[in-house]
């Protein structure tokens, strides 16, 4: 799957300060400590080798040994700065002890005993170090589902019980299921119940804005083990695989889709590869970004937002004339 740009800026910060704590690593043990491929890590290490301070003559830019290099081992000469202590100024601390008091109050009930301890240490160290400022400022994260729903999976998560909850898809179809609770996830924008389906038998994530209802039950939940990457959505690899040819202002598609490939072209467009697994969701983006597209592969695919697209402007149509 295709890095988030993101993902890939904090890897490669934290690239930079495993490397300044070992000197030389072969190109495969950088690979297996980040869980990327050798390619991948070679592409980085070509990034950060023109990144640097501002000025970004020779002088400014992150070095390595180009010898150590040839012969596939990474070698950090010069890191600009980059591995020293992190320094909060007064503003930035203030900042960071409001979103862990948030933090706490949204998922805090969530947490297992020992993440919550990490959290609530680190918001007390952080506060204490702040001193009076920490006083002056609060906030609280709206939760992505409703009230009852977040506090039924905060108590079944604490509790080690079972849930038995309502469910809707991306298709609009409710569902009823028991699930056993491993964890609660979030993302940029929203939050995510890492569970163990009954119905199914395996591992699902269930967006919490989603789940309709949902009742703790008297039996304990079992316990499960689930594989690494579980709480992160990744389409099956048996799923359709759609090529969409976008214009560079639907970048973005990039950074929120979970998708295989990206491919740069040369007049500053892209395309992508997506595994889709319900074309519902598929139409809705294509709906978003449809001023962007530039070809859809299979075109099939392409006629079928098109046909959306129609039926919902004479649906317009109708009512306005009405």
């Amino acid at each position: 799957m295709a890095d988030r740009a993101s993902d890939r800026l904090l890897r490669m910060l934290g690239m930079i300060a495993y490397l300044d704590r070992h000197e030389g690593v072969p190109v495969g043990a950088i690979a297996e400590h980040f869980g990327v491929s050798a390619a991948q890590v070679m592409q980085d290490v070509e990034l950060l080798w023109v990144t640097g301070t501002p000025g970004y003559l020779p002088y400014d830019l992150i070095d390595f040994d180009a010898s150590a290099y040839d012969q596939g081992v990474v070698r950090l000469t010069e890191g600009r700065g980059m591995t020293r202590p992190l320094r909060l100024g007064a503003r930035e601390a203030v900042s960071l002890v409001a979103a862990l008091r948030a933090l706490d109050g949204a998922l805090g009930p969530a947490l297992d005993a020992e993440r919550a301890a990490v959290l609530r240490s680190a918001l007390a160290k952080l506060t204490a170090a702040t001193g009076d400022a920490a006083t002056a400022v609060d906030v609280a994260l709206a939760a992505s589902g409703t009230p009852g729903v977040t506090s039924a999976i905060a108590t079944a998560l604490r509790e080690r019980r079972r849930l038995h909850i309502r469910y809707v898809n991306a298709s609009d179809v409710a569902t009823e299921r028991d699930v056993d609770p491993i964890r609660l996830v979030t993302d940029d924008e929203r939050s995510y119940l890492l569970g163990w389906c009954r119905a199914v038998d395996g591992e699902r994530l269930f967006r919490v804005d989603r789940v309709l209802d949902a009742v703790v039950l008297d039996e304990a939940a079992e316990q499960h083990d689930v594989a690494p990457g579980a709480d992160t959505f990744a389409p099956s690899a048996s799923a359709d695989l759609v090529t969409l040819h976008l214009a560079s202002r639907a970048r973005w598609v990039a950074e929120v889709t979970p998708v295989e490939a990206v491919r740069n072209r040369e007049d500053g467009s892209f395309e992508v590869d997506v595994r889709v697994v319900n074309r519902d969701w598929l139409q809705h983006l294509l709906l978003q970004v449809a001023d962007s597209v530039v070809s859809i592969s299979p075109p099939s695919v392409g006629a079928d937002a098109a046909a959306a697209a129609r039926s919902a402007l004479d649906a317009y149509e109708r009512l306005a004339l009405r």
